[in-house]
């Protein structure tokens, strides 16, 4: 990341991206409303500041509760130790629609392949993987893309 990328903070200290957080300040404002690069600047430090602050309590929370990594309800309760008990039902509808994106992404990603599958096509293709392995490993040519019906796992 370039240092003008990040808005009064050294490389090594946490920070947002100042072009992404430029674009989303537009975004949720009426397009004829323009706003002032110091007004964007102390936006931007507004947000890191909050997330710090955020971050901070839900450590607390969990350490709280002996935990040794931050979970999203960790996170919830110091929104409502912090007094943010009205974004609560909304922050927690945004988690639940990234765990569903990021469950349809991994289903529609090179995980799903085997599930498509028919028992004797999933042998098939751990065969043709097998075999271009090998030949990797042998320094060879990568086998064709469908190996022989009657090939066998001890080929």
């Amino acid at each position: 990341m370039d240092s003008m990328d990040i808005v009064g903070k050294s490389k090594e200290d946490a920070s947002l991206p100042k072009a992404t957080m430029t674009k989303i300040i537009k975004e949720m404002l009426p397009p004829d409303v323009r706003v002032a690069r110091d007004a964007q600047d102390l936006l931007i430090e507004c947000c890191v500041e909050f997330i710090n602050l955020v971050s901070s309590e839900s450590n607390e929370v969990c350490n709280r509760e002996d935990k040794r990594t931050i979970a999203p309800e960790h996170v919830l309760k110091a929104l409502q130790v912090l007094g943010f008990s009205e974004y609560i039902e909304e922050v927690y509808a945004a988690y639940e629609q990234h765990r569903i994106e990021t469950m349809d992404s991994l289903r529609a990603g090179k995980w799903s392949n085997g599930a498509d599958m028919t028992e004797e096509e999933a042998l098939l293709e751990q065969q043709r993987m097998f075999a271009e392995a090998r030949a990797r490993m042998n320094g060879g040519a990568v086998a064709s893309k469908q190996p022989d019906a009657d090939q066998t796992l001890d080929s």
